[in-house]
């Protein structure tokens, strides 16, 4: 099965509807992709929950270990990790029930797109949340 991405108009429907936004891989070097692009969503209003058992905090947030230590509803999962990192993080995504799980640009996974799009999850990998909302707003 080929990755096929939500159309970009979609994109945008899911970019506007969306609060919360978790990032699994974030790091808290300023000069990290990962910290920049969070930094970029947070200062257009998401609330952006860190993900990373390595950091304290990132952008005055706290971090938390995995995905499942998040408290209340998440509506992004943005994932910076490598892409064989990704079918575990799929299974943990599917145990929070969050809304789209999306991997970074150049981040792609067959088996966690397959795993995800057979359970019902909307899935967007190799796609740059920044750059999308951007083009989208």
């Amino acid at each position: 099965m080929a990755i096929e991405n939500p159309s970009r108009q979609e994109i945008g429907e899911i970019l506007k509807k969306a609060k919360r936004i978790a990032v699994v891989g974030i790091s808290d070097n300023p000069e990290r992709t990962s910290y920049m692009v969070s930094e970029a969503m947070k200062n257009a209003g998401y609330e952006i929950i860190p993900v990373n058992p390595l950091v304290d905090e990132v952008l005055g947030t706290k971090a938390v270990s995995t995905l499942k230590d998040i408290e209340g509803h998440v509506d992004i999962v943005n994932v910076f990790r490598r892409p064989e990192f990704l079918p575990e993080i799929a299974k943990e995504f599917t145990e929070i029930d969050a809304d789209v799980f999306w991997a970074q640009l150049g981040i792609e996974n067959d088996e966690a797109y397959e795993y995800l799009k057979e359970k019902g999850y909307t899935v967007i990998m190799d796609r740059c949340i920044k750059v999308e909302h951007a083009l989208t707003k």
